[in-house]
This record gives structure tokens, sequence and C-alpha cells, in this order.
């Protein structure tokens, strides 16, 4: 019964991941159809992680009112009645109404399922649910380069997607009951699955502290930050940077850029196998490198096939990063505070993804896309600087409780 669920919430975070690789993968041609500045997708995008950040905010009243599943059922009907609002939208100001739900859909679910598997599984699971979302952002885009290649048919691309969201939710309406039956015999599934975590408030020094008043907490949180700025700045500007300053075709852009979310989800992939043998501090410094190098890798004048090796290498090097720096949450900053600040650190990675990419397309829109490269070294650096000096700060307390 465990497994099922575990199954269910694996789709589940499919579903997550399929519309937030779209816009940036179809922007290129819904640009010139729509007769909008290139700056819009900053907005519409935007849009959609504001709502995102409204409904994590209040997720934890929403799901201990309602539960898991339910919240998980209304969130994924909201997001495929949005995603076809975008196949019939008639302009823009439709595009951002149906960004709203969008948004408001995304959160919820996300919340909802990071911490239910925070809870009742072990590390390699979450970075395999992590990696499920990148199936998701992997299939978007090529569904989506699909029906360009065949006539610049973005709005059939976001159909199917609706089409596919709406079978899941189905598929979530018949096995609601599964969520309560699984949660009444918690006590007896879960407790194998319980990871011992070295509680960082057993030392006593937190007990009395504010979460954010925990040193160290601001650099997790601008690590967060970073780390979703570089993530959708390039899924968002991917594929017009390399129509723009490479000259590649729309559908070749898109399925290029699928390649940088196939880079995720493969490193996901072996992430979860991986944690049974490194920490998560190793996977979260290994991967801020990689990708830095993919950025670097990006950033020369380097042919143009070198930029489809860039999005993969960076896609390689993100996927470890985020589900351990949620999973070594309690491990840093202890399980009594954990909780709030997992929130914390949800509502600044939705505010990296809200603000981060539309500043970008900002900048380009008056001066060139080309900048891509520069602003993702600068974010992964950034990050990078931010990890290590926690890490340092991590280590200072170590040292204090060993003499």
């Amino acid at each position: 019964m465990t497994l099922l669920l575990l199954i269910i919430i694996y789709l589940a975070f499919i579903s997550l991941g399929l519309p937030d690789s779209l816009l940036g993968a179809a922007w290129p041609v819904m640009q010139p159809d729509l007769g909008a500045p290139l700056e819009t997708a900053g907005l519409l995008f935007m849009t959609i992680a504001g709502g995102t950040i409204i409904s994590s905010l209040i997720s934890g009243k929403v799901l201990k009112r309602y539960g898991t599943g339910k919240v998980t059922f209304v969130s994924v009907l909201m997001t495929a009645c949005a995603l076809l609002g975008f196949h019939f939208a008639p302009s823009v100001g439709w595009l951002v109404v149906c960004a709203i739900p969008l948004g408001l859909g995304a959160g919820a679910v996300d919340a909802g399922l990071n911490d239910y598997v925070a809870i009742h599984y072990k590390a390699h699971h979450m970075s395999w649910l992590h990696c499920f979302w990148g199936v998701g952002a992997t299939l978007g885009p090529i569904i989506m380069a699909q029906f360009i290649a065949e006539g610049n048919f973005w709005r059939n691309g976001y159909f199917v997607i609706s089409s596919i969201q709406f079978a899941l939710v189905l598929l979530l309406l018949f096995t609601l009951p599964l969520w309560k039956k699984v949660n009444n015999n918690s006590h007896i599934a879960f407790n194998e699955n319980q990871e011992p975590t070295k509680d960082a408030s057993n030392d006593g020094v937190h007990h009395d502290v504010k979460p954010l008043q925990i040193k160290g907490v601001k650099l997790a949180l601008a690590s967060f930050l970073f780390y979703c700025g570089v993530e959708a700045t390039v899924g968002l500007w991917g594929s017009s940077f390399l129509v723009n300053v490479k000259d590649l075709s729309p559908a070749t852009a898109a399925k290029w850029v699928s390649f940088y979310y196939v880079g995720i989800t493969v490193g996901r992939l072996i992430t979860g196998f991986v944690t049974f043998k490194m920490t998560n501090r190793t996977l979260i410094r290994a991967g801020q490198i990689i990708a830095f190098a993919g950025a670097v890798i990006l950033f020369l004048p380097l042919p143009t096939i070198f930029s489809l090796v860039g999005f993969i290498v960076i896609g390689l090097g993100l996927a470890p990063i985020f589900p351990c720096m949620l999973h070594e949450t309690p491990a840093r900053f202890g399980k009594k505070h954990s909780q709030t600040i997992m929130g914390y650190q949800m509502a600044v990675a939705y505010t990296g993804t809200t603000f981060m990419p539309p500043l970008l397309g900002f900048i380009a829109s008056h001066s060139t896309i080309g900048i891509l490269p520069i602003c993702v070294v600068l974010y992964v650096a950034a990050m990078l600087l931010s990890s290590e000096k926690l890490n340092g700060i991590l280590k200072q307390q170590v040292l204090r409780k060993s003499l």
C-alpha cells in the first residue's frame, strides 16, 4: 500500500514538472504569434511563481485541514484547467489570468508532497521524487517541440499537456481513499523508513532562538534563492538564447533545452543511489562545482554544439542540490525548527523563481539575450559562496561541541 502511494506521489511530481518548462520552450513561437514583447514571458513566469509563493505560504493550514491527498487532487485539477486555458487564450491578458491558477496549483502540491516525503521516507526517495519532476520537465519541451516542428502549433502542445494532467486528476480522484488508509497505518508502515538524523536542536543552543536568528539560516536561504534563480532562468530563457544568439530554429532550441532537463532528471536518478555512499553536504558541493563548469562552457565563445553540452552539464550539476538541501534541513538547524525553516526555504526558492528570470528578461530587452551565460555564472558562483560559508559555520559548531 505504501509503495502504491509512493508511485502516485511520483506521478504527481511528473505533473508538477510538465508545465514548468513549457513556457520557455514555446515562447520563441508564442511571442510573434501574440505580438508580445520579449519580456512578457518574464511577466507570465512571475505571475505563475507569485501564485506558487502564495499557495506555498498558506499550504500548512490547508494541508492540516484537508490532508495531502485532497490538496494534491485539487491542485492538479487547477493546473490542468489552467493549461487548457493557455490552449484557448486569445491574448496575453488571458494568459496572465490562466497563469494565476497554474501557480496556485503548483505551490500547495509542491510543499505538501515535499513535506510528506521528508517525514516518511529516506534521502534517496527525496532525490527520486525530484527526479520525477525532471521527467515531467523534460517531457514538456519534447512534446512542445514536436508540435512546433509540425507548424508552430504551440496551442496543441498545451492541449496535450493539459490532457495528461486531466488523466492524472482522474487517477488521484480514484485513489483518494488510499491516503487515509496509509495515514491510519503510518505508525507501522513508515517507522522502518525513518532515517535517523543528527538533530542540531539537541545541543540546546537553538531552543529559545527564533528560526531566522539561528546562525547560518540566512545563508541557506541565499543558497535556495540562487539555486532557483539558475534553474528557472536557464529553463525560461534557454530557447530564446539559442534562437537569437546561436541561430537555431525554435523546434531545435526546444529540444536542446529538453536535454537540460534530461541532465537534471538523470542526475537525480543517479543521486538517489549515490546517497547510500555520500553525504548530502558532499553532493551539494559537487553539484555546485559541476553546474559552475557548465555555466563556464556556456559563457565561452565555443562552437554552437558546446551550448548543448553546457546545458546538459548545468542540469547534471543542479540535479543533487535542491533535494539534498531540503533533506539536510533538520541536520543543519534541528528538528524543532526544521518545518518552519523548510517553509522559509520554499518561499525564498519561489521568490528566486519569481523575480530572477524576469529580471534577466528586462535587462535583455534593453540589451541582448546574450547576457544569459554571464548571469548563470554569477548566480552559480553566489550559490556556491553562500553554501560554503554555511558549511564553515556548521563545521565551527561541530568543533565547539567536541571541545
